[in-house]
């Protein structure tokens, strides 16, 4: 293989034969339960990373269902997301979430969202299921179980105009590639938006989530002090590609 060869493939790894084709990618009937929760602020300050700034006290921990994504197949996500505010170089700030941590089922998504984003993503085994009349979201880390949720199943129809607003929010993560020496030599925050959004309804109803301490999967870091709302929706969208919009190590 001829250097400019390698130059022109190389978009991921391994060389010869990517784990993830090229973008774009779409989701269709992406099926989301969202609770939103507060905590101490204190171990928000903690987690997100300046210029972001937090806001309020909350979390909102998310299960998401992926039955048919392009490119990344058919497997669960779960995580947490913290509302902040980044403040751009021209004054404007932007209310939006930072990406914490997440845990999935697929290498793919897996590799394509660490490599092109920073997606915070680590192997797990999430699961969103519906039982009778509730919800449930459980997610294990090796054998280990350290998130149990529940919700209530469609209980109240949500407006949807709201829930579009509050998805055309950016989302931000810090995206870090080391150096072969382990010194960092990509060390970034990114901004990314879903993009084509169709939603396809909208629901609300009681809830109730735990969290477990395990020394891998520190989704405890962040304490449950109190559940404030909890949403259960269904879209089609496309997976915006990032930009960067502070770069750490310039």
């Amino acid at each position: 293989m001829k250097i400019d060869d390698v130059r022109a493939r190389a978009f991921a790894m391994p060389l010869n034969d990517p784990a993830y084709p090229k973008p774009p990618y779409k989701f269709y009937n992406r099926e989301f339960v969202v609770i939103t929760y507060r905590t101490d602020p204190d171990a928000l300050r903690e987690v997100v990373p300046e210029p972001l700034e937090v806001v309020g006290d909350t979390v909102a921990y998310e299960f998401i269902r992926m039955p048919d994504s392009t490119g990344f197949g058919d497997y669960t996500e779960t995580g947490q997301v913290i509302p902040v505010r980044f403040t751009t170089p021209t004054g404007e700030a932007q209310e939006g979430g930072y990406v914490h941590a997440m845990y999935l089922d697929d290498n793919s998504p897996i590799a394509g969202g660490r490599e092109i984003w920073g997606f915070p993503k680590k192997l797990a085994r999430p699961k969103l299921s519906h039982e009778q009349e509730t919800l449930v979201g459980t997610l294990h880390y090796g054998s280990v179980l350290t998130v149990s949720a529940t919700m209530g199943y469609k209980h109240r129809e949500l407006p949807l105009d709201p829930l579009r607003k509050a998805m055309a929010r950016p989302a931000f993560m810090i995206k870090i590639i080391p150096h072969v020496d382990c010194t960092p030599r990509i060390c970034e925050l990114v901004r990314y938006y879903m993009e084509d959004v169709t939603l396809k309804g909208a629901w609300t109803g009681p809830a109730a989530i735990q969290l477990f301490e395990h020394a891998m999967c520190d989704v405890a870091r962040l304490p449950v002090r109190e559940v404030v709302g909890a949403s259960h929706y269904v879209a089609d969208l496309t997976l915006g590609l990032g930009e960067v919009v502070y770069d750490y190590l310039a």
